[in-house]
């Protein structure tokens, strides 16, 4: 086919063929970004080589080709609880791999956990590599097997092993005997430093011994605690929890952010869009931090009690509080393009794995880290709260701590009541992107949504639907919204509606828009053995003279017609700024507005024959079946009665005149006057269409005549 072969990989090689992952050529193509391809590739390169425009080194064809990250290779987990491990095992038999025990002599590749093996697992063989999960993970990013050597598995005490020495060890009978004698001894080591006396929280202590050296600044000086004073030791704890606060921050920024930024945009994990809604509003609060940091580090390093900490906060309290919103108020949606980017980007699910196992993020994950910034002025002012306690009031601190506290506190409150405004939004553009021509005034920055109640119409009154069918009122801070719901049969994307089913369903469909300042009265109808959870609204506009009574009741029996009411009435005063409420609500009895749900069931049967009858010209319309024939009509015209119109009249029109057989008055079928009448005469949409096979007459057909 026009190829050749090299014996020794070079510059003029552009593929390597293989059959297992690993080895030099393996190693020299990985760094060169030299496709590795599966012998395969040659095989189906074959089978078309008589196409015309094919060519083997196509793209879309190379990368089908490829030789999988974990071919060849069998893997053993080790520490791992079973739901990770089973996850583990479906991404390493997904990438051309095959799961392996300890004890099994062909096992190339033993992975740990090493935050729950304490040792270095014995194997069978030396060759046996021992790696961390970071290497899987790695590999699975990269789409390549990385070289053991650079994750090879530390049991905490001993430096990596390299080959050799990890042989030698293997090899050696106390080998696990001296590295015991060794953890026992840092173990000893360790109980004899000092507990710092800081809280339980994650922000307080990290996986990283060298946490203070990641960002290239100096270690805070730890002050002796013998002798110093409860201000000085809560001084000391914020001071702490900012150090492991802008560690998490800058974890955030270096590990995550920069890394992914800086990918060749053929690499890339995830697009700019998604990486500038994720980290997008991190870079503000962690510079503000690192500065109110290193403040607090100075203060430390020569204190006295006539230091203000409280000036400091307020130094930065405008800096934070134009930070935070940001963050706080749109988290959620960040936590949700994170998840969807989690679920469906294999290669950014594997980034993220692996970066949970480096000792830097403290075995968190990034979503974990990310709600670290909700949490942390709370934290703030708590501990502030207990530096005020403990500070005298002699103490010039004391009244900037009270101020400073004051600060974070307005800012806290005006951060929480734009989030909720934020998530009112997001519910309004929610709901109007889930009603059918919906008004687009009605996503408005001052309105807010209230309540929601289903409803069953019970007036004729014109201007809403028919009576009998299911509404849905949305009340809002100024207005109420009327919907119908719409039928499950044509939103499905199985309906032949039209309607491009990629796009988002509607479920509701609008009817009514009425502000509140038209409903002029609600009128609580009494309750009665006939009559239970209706009320009415009486409405009017300024360019109308005679006022609209629109009835409804509540089908639901738990629903809470009293509650409602009394929140539509409040809204009413609140947009008429009356703190009168009780002055729109009225009580009357059910015969006082006519009001009579004796036909209910008869309206119901009507409004589900006119459902039929949308049903079966909007299918009629989407695939032409006007002119064969429908089953729809034929079940239809089974359950109506013959005697209806002998008008020339449309389907809808003849649909809506005919009546169901049992709803005939038998007088009327037994009259005399009737009987001298034609024969009654079927409507001719329903009359059979076929013709007759034979040309002889009979006497039903001459009737038809």
């Amino acid at each position: 086919m026009g190829g050749s072969i090299r014996k020794n990989i070079s510059q003029k090689v552009t593929h390597l063929i293989a059959n297992v992952c690993g080895g030099e050529k393996y190693r020299y193509a990985a760094i060169f970004r030299v496709p590795v391809m599966d012998p395969q590739w040659v095989y189906a390169s074959w089978q078309k080589r008589n196409e015309m425009n094919f060519s083997a080194t196509l793209d879309v064809f190379v990368a089908e080709f490829k030789l999988k990250p974990f071919h060849g290779a069998k893997v053993c987990f080790i520490g791992f609880a079973e739901d990770e491990k089973k996850h583990m095992t479906d991404i390493l038999l997904s990438n051309g791999g095959t799961v392996s025990s300890l004890d099994d002599p062909q096992c190339t590749h033993v992975v740990v956990d090493e935050s729950s093996v304490s040792e270095r697992p014995e194997t069978s063989s030396a060759k046996i590599f021992v790696v961390k999960a970071e290497w899987f993970w790695t590999s699975v990013q990269k789409e390549t097997c990385l070289e053991e050597k650079e994750y090879l598995y530390d049991d905490y005490v001993e430096q990596t092993f390299s080959p050799t020495r990890r042989e030698s060890h293997a090899a050696t009978p106390t080998s696990a005997s001296r590295r015991k004698r060794k953890r026992l001894h840092e173990a000893v080591l360790s109980l004899t430093h000092q507990q710092s006396p800081v809280s339980g929280s994650f922000l307080d202590c990290t996986a990283s011994p060298d946490k203070a050296l990641v960002d290239g600044t100096e270690p805070a000086i730890d002050t002796p605690r013998k002798g110093s004073t409860a201000r000085q030791q809560v001084f000391l704890e914020l001071l702490q929890t900012e150090c492991n606060y802008v560690h998490i921050l800058h974890t955030i920024m270096t590990m995550f952010k920069k890394h992914l930024e800086e990918m060749p945009e053929e690499e890339a994990l995830i697009n700019n869009t998604e990486l500038n809604l994720i980290f997008g509003k991190v870079p503000a609060i962690y510079e503000t931090h690192v500065r109110m940091r290193d403040e607090f580090r100075c203060l430390a390093s020569s204190w006295s009690e006539d230091y203000t900490i409280g000036s400091i906060i307020q130094k930065y309290s405008k800096d934070l509080l134009k930070a935070y919103p940001p963050y706080i108020n749109y988290f959620e949606e960040v936590k949700e393009v994170l998840t969807k980017c989690d679920n469906n980007k294999p290669r950014f699910h594997a980034f993220l794995k692996a970066c949970q196992t480096k000792p830097e993020c403290g075995r968190q994950s990034l979503q974990e880290l990310m709600i670290r910034p909700v949490q942390r002025l709370g934290s703030i002012c708590l501990l502030l709260a207990n530096l005020l306690k403990n500070t005298p009031k002699s103490n010039p601190d004391h009244i900037e701590l009270s101020r400073a506290l004051d600060a974070l506190k307005e800012g806290m409150d005006s951060i929480n009541e734009d989030k909720r405004k934020a998530e009112a939004q997001v519910a309004l553009f929610n709901m109007f992107n889930d009603i059918d021509n919906c008004p687009p005034d009605i996503v408005c920055s001052h309105r807010k949504f209230i309540a929601k109640a289903e409803v069953i119409q019970v007036s004729t009154t014109e201007g809403l639907s028919s009576k009998g069918n299911s509404l849905i009122l949305f009340l809002f801070s100024d207005l109420v919204e009327v919907c119908k719901k719409k039928s499950k049969a044509f939103n499905n994307p199985k309906s032949p509606s039209g309607v491009n089913t990629l796009q988002r369903p509607k479920f509701y469909k609008h009817v009514k828009l009425l502000p509140l300042n038209t409903i002029k009265k609600v009128i609580d109808i009494k309750e009665t053995e006939q009559c239970q959870k209706v009320f009415c609204l009486v409405c009017r506009n300024n360019d109308e003279l005679k006022e609209r009574v629109y009835s409804f009741a509540m089908p639901d029996e738990e629903s809470d017609k009293t509650g409602f009411l009394r929140t539509l009435t409040k809204q009413m005063a609140n947009n008429a700024c009356t703190p009168d409420a009780d002055k729109f609500l009225a009580s009357l009895e059910s015969h006082q507005l006519d009001i009579d749900l004796s036909d209910m069931n008869k309206g119901t049967l009507t409004k589900a024959f006119k459902f039929a009858t949308r049903t079966k010209l909007k299918v009629g319309r989407a695939f032409s079946f006007n002119k064969t024939p429908s089953k729809l009509k034929r079940a239809v015209s089974s359950m109506m009665s013959p005697f209806g119109s002998s008008n020339n009249l449309t389907p809808s029109s003849e649909l809506a005149q005919m009546r169901l057989a049992s709803y005939n008055n038998i007088s009327e079928l037994g009259n005399a006057e009737n009987a001298s009448d034609s024969p009654p005469t079927a409507p001719m949409s329903v009359q059979p269409t076929r013709k007759m096979k034979t040309a002889s007459l009979t006497v039903n057909a001459m009737k038809r005549m």
